[in-house]
């Protein structure tokens, strides 16, 4: 059953006037050029694409106001950007007191908008006004066509700067804006855009907003998509814990809807099969990575209903003297946290973390009223979800104790590591690396090779436990987690992790490049992603790049990456005239000497390192679940769909 009020939640239809005086100027966009990674965060891919999304944000935020229900975006052969929407169109009037077009204010002024004006919009998800000026600024060029008042006008920008007045083009019965740029050369030395990492994110805003279809199109290679979700936010859940092969526990997924002094709440969620917490939250349509009020709401919220629920019907008896957490009730629990905030307050500039407090008030409330009503309507969902929080408080239980006995080793004393961890003499960790090695014989030529200064080597014995299959408890049975845990220092599980409490500034992890290899690296970065997620956020994950082959003539010697290679190399000395080539296939790290492998893969001045970096927390829990779970199916068809981008596989 869905808890719906769709009285408190159908959004006001009535026209609002949205002219040129609604515009407000804030202030110039000189800087943006010089200082691009202050608006956009960076001036890499993420960067890129993130132009997109600002273009795209003011589209939303007309399908938000009730204006828009149709976004299109393209990718166009030549590298630009097309998005158009069915808006109101963004006004072209004279603004009285800059005798300028209200367009060409919105495209060349930071702070031109109408965020700002809350009878344009009651709720918006862009950079208040920055977005499309922003954009502009960073474009080699940038044409804009507005269709409002029956009419069709456009204007053309060049790096930010209007080419010519605003001017009137045509007719149209249509209204809507349509925006075109080229991400200029200058500030982006990479403009190839990914229709993967864009259709994401359109395919996330549809589970948003589902009265909105957005389509997308690479008309590079002709991949198209459409989305458009009647289900909303409770298909994501569900398409959620689908697409990463997890089993719904319980018939039921519940859906809590309403709205409380102009703020909208969505939330939707069930419980799984897994052993994981996934939840995500937004508020604006802005993925809140960081959480806030609005997620603390709701966990707060779900903890104590349901464990009033559980004290009044006496289901906890199995639990003897345990006192059931929030932990427990988030095991394998999907949700979805969706809130549109009139003024939302975000702690930092990246906008990922809520800060009003009036909220976490009105979704504690919201959530504490209609989940109490739905489980009493439901009482064998109510039950399943308490039996399986119950499994989780007694293996929490039991988690506590080995916990405790790795917080008594943390002082890497040798019965805690006996001979295991070779640390290095530096104490700051930002100066200091940990090389997680496969094998004693790798970890031995590391030990010798590296520079102790600076450099601690950890080499592990076999595979560590699949922590994909696993809970917490039984994880911490694993010597070689328990080593890695106590290593860096930082424990594990809620309320004991604390990413400051690094011992390193960069976690490398060393493996052959053999299948035993990478299903050794694969094992690690399940358990960093699953259980030590911050410290991947924190960009301190690395992946060590050995060589395949060592090439050699007389006394030369030339180290190769990958066949390519190898082939340049041998052809380099050919076309030399020496004869007498002899390559030399590493299948082990243990293959190399010392010097080769501090000259090859751990000297800071010549080695190639890999950052591990989570763009997408939800298609990184897809894969982990797909790769590393029970269902042998789902990761049949990934290899099998993946194998042909496969490199370096040795056999």
């Amino acid at each position: 059953m869905e808890l719906t009020d769709t009285k408190e939640t159908k959004q006001a239809s009535v026209a609002v006037d949205y002219g040129a005086e609604n515009i407000q100027v804030l202030s110039g966009i000189e800087h943006v050029r010089k200082r691009p990674a202050m608006y956009i965060g960076d001036v890499g891919i993420r960067g890129l694409h993130h132009l997109v999304y600002e273009i795209v944000d003011n589209s939303v935020d007309e399908a938000l106001a009730g204006y828009n229900d149709y976004i299109y975006v393209s990718i166009n052969a030549d590298g630009s950007i097309t998005v158009q929407d069915r808006g109101r169109g963004i006004p072209v009037g004279i603004k009285k007191d800059t005798g300028k077009s209200a367009l060409e204010l919105v495209m060349t002024v930071i702070g031109a908008g109408g965020k700002f004006d809350k009878n344009s919009y009651k709720v918006s998800g862009g950079l208040h006004g920055v977005g499309a000026s922003v954009v502009n600024a960073l474009s080699e060029w940038c044409e804009v066509e507005v269709q409002r008042e029956g009419k069709i006008f456009f204007q053309r920008y060049e790096r930010g700067i209007p080419k010519a007045d605003v001017k009137e083009i045509g007719k149209s019965k249509q209204s809507g804006t349509r925006t075109t740029f080229m991400p200029d050369p200058l500030i982006f030395k990479n403009r190839e855009f990914r229709f993967e990492t864009l259709a994401e994110r359109m395919r996330e805003l549809a589970y948003l907003n589902r009265n909105l279809t957005i389509i997308i199109e690479d008309k590079r290679d002709g991949q198209r998509e459409e989305f458009h979700f009647k289900g909303g936010i409770a298909e994501f859940v569900s398409d959620l814990d689908k697409k990463a092969n997890r089993l719904a526990i319980t018939k039921k997924l519940i859906f809590i809807e309403g709205e409380k002094d102009g703020t909208m709440v969505e939330i939707a969620f069930q419980y799984n099969n897994s052993y994981q917490e996934n939840v995500f939250s937004y508020v604006n349509n802005i993925n809140t990575h960081e959480g806030g009020t609005h997620l603390t709401g709701f966990r707060k919220a779900l903890t104590r209903t349901l464990n009033n629920y559980a004290t009044k019907n006496e289901l906890l008896k199995s639990a003897k003297n345990l006192q059931l957490t929030g932990d427990d009730y988030r095991e394998g629990l999907t949700a979805v946290v969706s809130v549109k905030v009139p003024e939302p307050q975000f702690e930092g500039q990246t906008k990922t973390k809520l800060g009003n407090s009036e909220t976490q008030t009105i979704v504690e409330t919201m959530v504490n009223e209609k989940l109490s009503e739905f489980i009493e309507q439901n009482p064998g969902v109510a039950k399943i979800i308490i039996e399986k929080a119950i499994g989780a408080a007694q293996a929490r239980e039991a988690a506590r104790k080995a916990k405790e006995l790795t917080r008594r080793k943390s002082a890497l004393d040798s019965f805690s590591l006996p001979g295991k961890l070779a640390d290095c003499s530096i104490s700051d960790p930002e100066l200091c690396e940990l090389y997680i090695v496969e094998g004693d014989s790798a970890g031995g030529s590391a030990k010798q090779g590296r520079d102790r200064r600076f450099q601690a080597i950890l080499p592990l014995k076999g595979k560590i436990l699949n922590v994909e299959k696993a809970r917490l408890n039984k994880m911490l049975e694993n010597d070689e987690i328990r080593t890695i845990i106590t290593a860096l220092g930082t424990g594990i599980g809620e309320g004991d992790f604390d990413t400051e409490k690094l011992r390193y500034g960069k976690i490398i992890l060393m493996t052959d490049a053999d299948v035993d290899g990478s299903h050794i690296r694969t094992l690690l970065l399940t358990f960093f992603f699953r259980y030590m997620r911050g410290i991947v956020e924190a960009g301190k994950v690395f992946i060590a790049q050995p060589p395949l082959y060592l090439v050699k003539c007389g006394k030369e010697n030339v180290y190769a990456w990958d066949d390519e290679e190898r082939n340049e190399a041998i052809k380099r000395f050919e076309s030399k005239g020496k004869e007498n080539i002899v390559i030399q296939r590493y299948k082990g790290l243990g293959e190399m000497n010392p010097e080769q492998l501090w000259e090859t893969t751990m000297n800071p001045e010549t080695r190639t390192l890999l950052q591990v970096g989570i763009d997408n927390a939800m298609e990184a829990d897809k894969i982990f679940s797909t790769l590393m779970g029970d269902e042998v199916e789902p990761r049949r068809q990934f290899i099998e769909t993946h194998a042909r981008y496969v490199r370096r596989l040795d056999v």
